[in-house]
């Protein structure tokens, strides 16, 4: 699957409903439509999504824009990125603080996108997927330099400003 293929699954489940959640959930239902290969390579696609947002910087917005943001929270942060559509996604990746455009201050997260091959695998197989080999590089740590807790007002003062 490619990466505009990728894409276009995001964006024509975006079109009824553009919750995140909603997002993610006809995702899954248009993945059942597919070859177990091709459900597989979306979500070879998504783990690149993840990895090229594992960064510190998109992590500082997670953390301000959700008055906190653990491992698992920065994850579904970015379920939430993914979940919003290509141009949102990738703008943010430009400018970290875009991430935050249509933040509301409420969790913003879809931990449900993470899963969304896996249950469309499970739809059609009864099982869910053995972890195959995607040949994605998971880094240990973010990219890009890391915070503490007591600079991101300094660093990001507008969304400081904004959200705590």
């Amino acid at each position: 699957m490619t990466t505009d293929a990728f894409w276009k699954i995001i964006e024509t489940a975006r079109q009824d409903d553009p919750d995140p959640d909603a997002v993610a959930a006809a995702v899954s239902t248009t993945l059942e439509g597919y070859s177990l290969d091709e459900i597989l390579e979306f979500d070879r696609e998504l783990s690149q999504r993840w990895v090229e947002s594992y960064r510190w910087d998109l992590w500082a917005v997670a953390y301000i824009v959700n008055g906190g943001c653990s491992d698992d929270g920065f994850a579904y942060f970015r379920g939430w990125l993914v979940a919003k559509g290509r141009k949102y996604y990738e703008t943010a990746l430009a400018d970290p603080v875009r991430a935050a455009d249509e933040a509301e201050g409420d969790a913003e997260e879809c931990e449900d996108m993470l899963s969304a091959a896996a249950v469309a695998y499970k739809a059609k197989t009864g099982n869910y997927p053995a972890h195959p080999k995607t040949g994605v590089t998971f880094p240990k740590e973010p990219a890009g330099k890391p915070w503490d807790e007591d600079e991101l007002e300094e660093l990001y003062p507008s969304l400081w400003e904004r959200f705590t």
